[in-house]
């Protein structure tokens, strides 16, 4: 139908296609929108034409094979879905009625070799002549059945291509096998080697010979009595050099190849060779001769070479030439059919992995006697035979059926092939999926090379795209075969294709379901769990609404919670957690309408909502908000859980109260109604008449309402005990800390915190009652009898203030003053792990409370300590007693002071040479919990803290103590610190704060001015027991290093250096933590420290070396510690210390590692050394560096040839060495020791074992840049057991 115009329906004007009118006699209007629209006639669906090229007989829909639309691809009338046509079936196919092969990965050698297979009509109709037996074998595994299931699904399948998944499974090969790109002719090679192994006893067991293996003779001839010694070869493919070696110019054609490939050679002067006739070496004549070319002949092009300057493998891009029709004829020799062959015929390939000639010719397969000369496969006389052959020899004309070719470079790259179809003579590209139609001009397009000349260089600048392998049939009509037609199939096929139509009609309503399938996000609050479930519902379009809430019902698992029928289907905004819509009456609607139809993704979710049975479901229409309204107690100062409101936006603030008045019971009069915005952000509506609208109402809001008789209401709002519980309730968290287990009791923690509050009549009865139960924490007791007493005199001199009357009072003390401390009351009943602690104050001695070092997650803020930042730290901290309140910083609402925060600039030129205790401290890598004043940064303003007894799962722990915790986020880590002191028994400065994640994994919280607001509810909090560093402190990391064991890096103990401590010091504090804690009894001249890198030791430290002016030290240090065989032997920083390791290749070992201190960076002192501790003459020292980190292991394997030997250099410092500190590793051994011969178990035995034990220690089994992995097919389908040959 034709129409033009804006109304196309009324217009539309059926078109006869067998007028002979034009275009614009038809109507059509040029310039203008003409539509066509493709209609039913006469009933009957659209179809396409076939091409005029091809036949229109009733037999083209019962081929399987050839470019022609065939059943079930075109114009098949079960193609069609419903009442709208679905072109799918139509547009999967090719239009050349060929089926690709899907690239699994890597995989286009494989399709590339199995779409040539199948356009092979001998080697199709002779697969589907086997049989498989399911008795007797797995169809699995079976590579012969999969190949059959293969070439059915490519003659009969509606798909545009097909899987090779179940081909590459019964290779035995895994999903990494995909992602191995492999050379085409050797998986050619394997795969017909597997298959002749799977068709032994068997009508196909000759097949592979039959079709492909040839003949040849390998020879030498005496040139002075011209006796001649030889033998026959078999071969499957021919392989041409491109290039001769050594030469610039490469071969023009393939028959130039062929011609260069049984060219003899001369062998003379050392060459020559050994004459039984003559008994003495004579110059002799070494060639091959084809004396049988087979039905189906293979050529590779060897494109892939070894360039012996770079020592890589190259891609040779040089043009060659090929024809389509080969005359081999001439490069047969009939005058040796006289010698009969059998008399000599051995198997030379077996040996050498099929090379027979140069490494030029191939036989995988061992040779038949049987198989006569020539191309007959009869067995004949020997005068028969040569009658035959002479022939026969004017009629080797083949015609080329395949081209594989290969783009890319050596390292990689992507095949396809080009191949002709015999039954139209036309020319395809089988290109993974696509398949499509070329022509000759495409095929001499991979030729190769470029439009220069072929010289040296012009396969560097030729087209990366050309043929690799050539297959030729040989013409002769009484034996060229065509493809099976469909009536001729054994039936055996007949039924396997039926059975692949069924699976693919299966998969195809498969597919249709679920192009029809609606799916979407589902949600539901467990009504007696009360947690948000989430699931996909899957639902058909044609499903009503009824039958998807019985599938949700019983997704969501929800039988034994509440009845079916108290459950709907909502539309729901999961983001905004929003009710957008319910679907009342609307139970027997379809899904696809309500849901908009079937779509990828939807812009909404559902909700399984949930109601009890003596409840009834409320409406929720378009256009309406959710509100969850909070009720706020003042009197409890506690926040109701939500109730759910519906409003609308055009509806004033005043409606708006009544409707939670209805809602909640509460007056409106008297109604306060606070909208939280976003986060923090807490609005009072109070102007009655403003819309929810204009105050910023959207889908779903969150409001608070408060509707007391209290004067509240009367203060200012921001002022308002409303505001104040409102903002902390947003930004209080609930966190669960896991407390030491071997901290004091709770009763002596009570008592000496009453004491700090200012009961102080009882604190002698108190610590004497505890020393009784907890005895053995003496040095506990002893901290907290020191703080207490300094406490005690803080709390003085704040009350001695408070009485003069002093009318400067910092913020601090006047909120220590006024505000009750829930600690002075005395409960008996209450334990110190069930209080509320809200604004209270602990103060504490600065030079208690040091500053606690870094994790090691704070390497961006790693610094150091300079001369100048330790006498102002040590000047503004000699005191114990305050700073003058006149002088203390204003606090800020973040709790920092402003002080601090103006100091820390210091890069504006250290502004009045005055620096504060908190700059400094940042700048060594720690921070104070204390301002120059002494007060707690804490103090400031965020301190609300809750506390109360938590009973952890099971698992975490025997006799762990926990505590859920509800505190101010916005409260700085010293003030969170402060506050648990009172539970885990030990002033602040004592204890570690670790973070813990899901994955379980530990991270110190370090920063103490930081607030907690990274921290989010529910997260949990582990408290170690552990000193905080002083200024000029570091916390290291001490590792011992073991250079002979498996895992020479092994952690011993947490540490402390401090700036100015010599190394002697260090290891002298080290000495009794070693005996204590990792059971290492040693001397202090019996280990040295040294640097640690990785896994890398470096720099010996010596003795007298002091830390940060010797040594760089940082806060996340780490040092190793190596315990010496007898006397350090390391006295000056002048001298070289390197780890040695003898490599002995007559015994495939490398021994353990010795240390060589070096006087100097001379290579000769190096040998000397060397030859000094190995015995082996300095004339033949052979030494390597090694690579990677330490241990630097490699495999013995590769270390013979894979390290820089004996570099020519003289001193070790400089290229390729580049060894300037201590700890490198220097291989050695012995160059007149001969390298050991293994046998090729010994060598697989020795390579598993390597592997093995390298993959243990984390290194790599090798250092070339891609090591390819060797192509076999499995024949049980076992990867662990290699039954074939590859």
């Amino acid at each position: 139908m034709w129409g033009n115009g804006d109304n196309v329906t009324d217009t539309q004007t059926p078109i006869d296609q067998n007028s002979d009118k034009t275009i614009l006699d038809a109507g059509f209007e040029p310039g203008k929108k003409n539509f066509l629209h493709l209609t039913d006639k006469d009933g009957e669906q659209p179809h396409t034409m076939p091409e005029e090229s091809g036949t229109t007989d009733d037999s083209a829909q019962d081929r399987f094979i050839g470019p022609l639309p065939r059943e079930g691809s075109v114009g098949c009338t079960n193609d069609y879905v419903s009442q709208s046509y679905s072109y799918s079936s139509v547009l999967s196919k090719s239009e050349t009625g060929y089926v690709g092969l899907v690239n699994q990965a890597m995989t286009c050698y494989l399709n590339s070799l199995l779409q040539t297979l199948f356009m092979t009509p001998e080697f199709r109709n002779a697969l589907y002549k086997w049989e498989f037996e399911e008795s007797e074998e797995d169809p699995v595994t079976s590579i012969p059945y999969q190949l059959q299931r293969l070439f059915v699904l490519l003659q009969t399948s509606k798909k545009r291509a097909i899987e090779t998944t179940d081909v590459t499974r019964s290779f035995g090969w895994d999903s990494s096998e995909a992602w191995q790109q492999h050379d085409v002719q050797e998986l050619c090679r394997v795969m017909f080697d597997a298959l002749e192994q799977k068709w032994k006893q068997t009508e196909q067991a000759d097949l592979i010979n039959q079709l492909y293996q040839g003949k040849l003779k390998d020879y030498v001839r005496c040139l002075e009595c011209g006796y001649e010694g030889w033998r026959i070869d078999t071969y499957l493919d021919i392989p041409l050099v491109i290039r001769p070696y050594g030469s610039n110019q490469a071969f023009a054609s393939v028959e130039e190849a062929l011609h260069a490939f049984i060219q003899p050679e001369i062998l003379d002067g050392p060459n020559q060779y050994f004459c039984e006739r003559c008994k003495k070496k004579c110059d002799a004549r070494k060639g091959l001769r084809f004396l049988h070319f087979p039905y189906l002949l293979t050529l590779q092009l060897k494109r892939f070479d070894f360039d012996y300057t770079t020592m890589h493998r190259i891609k040779l891009n040089d043009r060659m030439t090929f024809p389509e029709e080969l005359d081999m004829s001439v490069f047969i020799d009939v005058e040796d059919e006289k010698s009969p062959q059998t008399e000599s015929c051995t198997d030379s390939g077996a040996e050498n992995e099929g090379s027979c000639h140069s490494d030029q010719m191939s036989n995988d397969f061992s040779n038949d006697d049987g198989v006569d000369e020539g191309i007959c496969l009869e067995s004949n006389s020997a005068a028969e035979r040569l009658s035959k052959a002479g022939s026969e020899k004017s009629s080797l004309l083949y015609e080329l059926f395949s081209v594989m070719v290969h783009s890319g470079s050596a390292a990689g790259g992507h095949y396809y092939a080009c191949i002709k179809s015999f039954s139209d003579d036309q020319w395809y590209s089988f290109n993974d999926q696509h398949v499509s139609k070329i022509t000759q001009e495409d095929i001499k397009k991979t030729y190769g090379g470029s439009s220069g000349s072929r010289g040296y260089y012009s396969s560097a600048f030729a087209s990366s795209t050309n043929a690799y392998m050539l297959i030729y049939r040989l013409k002769d009509p009484t034996r060229n075969a065509k493809f099976l037609e469909a009536h001729e199939y054994p039936e055996h096929i007949k039924q396997l294709v039926q059975k692949e139509r069924e699976l693919e009609e299966q998969e195809k309503r498969q597919r249709e379901i679920e192009r029809n399938t609606c799916k979407i996000k589902l949600f539901c609050m467990h009504p007696t769990k009360q947690i948000m479930m989430e699931n996909k519902l899957e639902v058909h379009k044609d499903r009503t609404l009824k039958e998807a809430v019985e599938i949700a019902y019983k997704l969501m698992d929800l039988e034994e919670a509440v009845p079916l029928d108290c459950c709907r289907l909502v539309k729901y905004d999961e983001f905004h957690d929003y009710l957008e819509r319910s679907y009342e009456g609307e139970e027997d609607t379809p899904m696809g309408l309500l849901l908009g139809g079937v779509k990828s993704t939807y812009m909404f979710d559902l909700l399984l909502e949930t109601r009890r049975p003596d409840q009834i479901f409320q409406c929720y229409k378009p256009g309406e908000v959710m509100v969850k309204v909070h009720v706020v107690d003042l009197k409890t100062e506690s926040v109701a859980p939500p109730i759910s409101v519906r409003a609308y936006l055009n509806q004033t603030v005043s409606e708006f109260k009544q409707l939670i008045s209805k809602a909640t019971h509460l007056p409106a009069e008297t109604m306060r109604v606070v909208l939280e915005r976003c986060y923090n952000d807490l609005r009072l509506l109070n102007v009655s008449s403003k819309t929810l609208k204009a105050e910023g109402f959207f889908r779903s809001n969150k409001v608070f309402i408060e509707s007391s008789e209290s004067l509240d209401r009367h203060v200012a709002y921001t002022d308002s005990h409303l505001w104040k519980l409102l903002d902390r309730h947003a930004n209080t968290i609930r966190l669960y800390v896991s407390l030491p287990e071997q901290s004091p009791g709770s009763q002596f923690r009570r008592a000496v915190y009453q004491k700090s509050s200012g009961d102080s009549g009882n604190l002698d009865e108190a610590c004497e009652r505890v020393k009784g139960s907890v005895g053995n924490m003496k040095s506990v007791e002893a901290i907290l009898e020191e703080s207490t007493e300094k406490l005690k005199s803080l709390s003085l001199q704040q009350q001695q203030e408070g009485d003069n009357g002093d009318s400067s009072k910092s913020t601090e003390a006047s909120d220590f003053e006024n505000i009750e401390s829930p600690l002075n009351e005395v409960d008996s009943s209450a334990s110190a792990e069930n209080r509320e602690l809200e604004n209270q104050i602990q103060i504490s001695d600065p030079e208690n409370l040091q500053s606690e070092e870094r994790s090691d997650s704070d390497v961006n803020n790693d610094r150091s300590t300079s001369s100048v930042d330790s006498d102002i730290l040590s000047s503004s901290h000699s005191s114990d007693t305050l700073c003058n309140v006149d002088n203390a910083p204003l606090p800020l609402a973040n709790g920092l002071d402003s002080h601090s925060i103006t100091s820390s600039r210091r890069s504006k030129a250290n502004q009045g040479k005055k620096e504060t205790w908190d700059t400094a401290e940042e700048d060594s890598g720690t921070d104070s919990e204390y301002d120059e004043s002494g007060k707690s940064r804490g103090e400031a303003q965020y301190m609300y803290f809750k506390s109360e007894p938590y009973t952890a799962d099971e698992g975490s722990g025997e006799g762990q103590k926990w505590l859920m915790v509800h505190v101010d986020k916005r409260i700085t880590l010293s003030a969170f610190k402060q506050h648990l002191e009172p539970f885990v028994g030990v002033p602040s400065s004592h204890f570690k704060v670790f973070r813990v994640y899901a994955s379980n994994q530990e991270f110190e919280s370090v920063r103490l001015n930081e607030t907690l607001s990274s921290f989010s509810d529910d997260n949990k909090i582990t408290i170690r027991l552990g000193r905080a560093l002083k200024k000029g402190e570091y916390r290291v990391k001490v590792y011992q290093l073991l250079v002979n064991e498996p895992e020479p890096c092994k952690f011993l103990l947490d540490a402390v250096f401090a700036k100015g401590m010599t190394v002697r010091q260090s290891k002298e504090e080290l000495l009794p933590q070693l005996r204590e804690q990792c059971g290492l009894d040693l001397t202090i001249d019996r280990f040295r420290l040294r640097k640690k890198t990785w896994k890398n030791p470096g720099t010996v430290f010596l003795d007298y070396h002091i830390y940060e002016e010797d040594i760089n030290i940082s806060s996340n240090w780490e040092v190793f510690l190596e315990i010496l065989d007898g006397v350090e032997k390391m006295k000056s920083m002048s001298q070289l210390a390197v780890l040695s390791r003898r490599w002995r290749p007559s015994e495939m070992k490398l021994d353990s590692f010795q240390e060589v201190v070096l006087e100097s960076s001379s290579v000769e002192e190096l040998r000397e050394k060397l030859s000094e501790i190995s015995g082996i003459p300095l004339e033949n020292i052979e030494f390597a560096k090694g690579r990677g980190t330490f241990p630097c292991d490699i495999s013995i394997l590769e270390i013979h040839q894979d390290l820089d030997w004996n570099p020519k250099v003289s001193t070790l410092n400089v290229w390729p060495l580049y060894i300037c500190d201590d700890g490198a590793v220097i291989f050695y051994r012995d160059r007149t020791e001969e390298l050991m011969e293994l046998t090729d178990e010994q060598r697989n035995e020795l390579m598993k074992k390597e592997s093995s034990r390298l993959q243990k220690t984390g290194h790599r089994v090798t250092y070339s840049p891609r090591k390819e992995k060797a192509l076999k097919i499995y024949l049980d389908g076992a990867p662990n057991k290699d039954l074939t040959q590859d």
